[in-house]
């Protein structure tokens, strides 16, 4: 993430649809399973982070965006100290990284691994999990499954969206929308904008886009990623309660693979 969105990062820990996504326990759970240590690839904030901490378990969390990394920094020293020296930030590229050590577990929590657009940072990123990986260790990662109807009907340059505004400490109202720029249905590639209008106390008023590309991917195209990074799939979900690939539509794609 550029410098110039630190704004994302001031933002990130008040999206509704952030603080209520539901797959904490789906992670916290599996970093409980391997018993430690973990490794999450673009961990941001700390929002799956510092809860896999606070369950007793050693975790190195990377990403590129320092802005992003200060703002789990400023919350860490809320957490006792027992938590904090389970936990390791490094800033960093999760196409390319040297941890020097080996993990049980690598995480991609809430699909930054579609902000990998090509399929030589797509298959960098997790020839690199496997190497940071222990033999048996296992990889989980999530990615949107795409809604075909949708992508074939997207409403370009729409602003779209009907979260619920929220306030930040100092007292600024933000309301959150997005819209799809342009869609490449054969790089699969659809360019976005996330949107936020923020009014002041004073009742000024700000504007300020984060526009990035973002990929999606079909189920077998994520298995045979996998497969030549030298994973064995082992699970497919469409939820993070466990539910089967298929049995949720679009619902979510969810990997778990192991090396071995």
């Amino acid at each position: 993430m550029a410098n110039q969105y630190e704004f994302v990062a001031g933002f990130y820990d008040h999206v509704a649809p952030y603080v209520e996504r539901r797959d904490m326990e789906f992670y916290v759970g599996l970093a409980i399973e391997s018993r430690g240590p973990v490794l999450e690839l673009g961990c941001g904030t700390g929002r799956v982070l510092i809860p896999i901490s606070r369950a007793g378990i050693q975790i190195t969390g990377i990403d590129m965006s320092e802005h992003m990394l200060a703002v789990c920094r400023e919350k860490l020293p809320q957490e006792p100290v027992e938590v904090q020296d389970r936990v390791k930030l490094v800033v960093g590229d999760i196409r390319q990284f040297d941890l020097g050590r080996r993990f049980r577990l690598v995480i991609i929590p809430f699909r930054p691994f579609q902000h990998l657009v090509t399929v030589e940072d797509q298959l960098n990123c997790l020839a690199c999990a496997h190497r940071h990986l222990e033999p048996g260790g296992r990889l989980a990662m999530d990615v949107f499954n795409p809604d075909l109807s949708r992508l074939v009907n997207e409403r370009l340059l729409e602003e779209m969206g009907d979260e619920p505004p929220f306030e930040m400490p100092d007292g600024r109202r933000v309301v959150r929308k997005f819209r799809i720029v342009s869609i490449d249905l054969h790089k699969q590639v659809r360019d976005t904008e996330i949107i936020y209008y923020v009014t002041y106390p004073d009742g000024r008023q700000e504007r300020l886009v984060h526009p990035f590309p973002f990929r999606y991917f079909f189920r077998y195209e994520v298995e045979h990623l996998l497969t030549r990074t030298g994973f064995e799939v082992e699970e497919v979900c469409s939820d993070f309660d466990g539910s089967p690939y298929g049995s949720k539509y679009p619902g979510e794609l969810i990997f778990v693979g192991r090396r071995g």
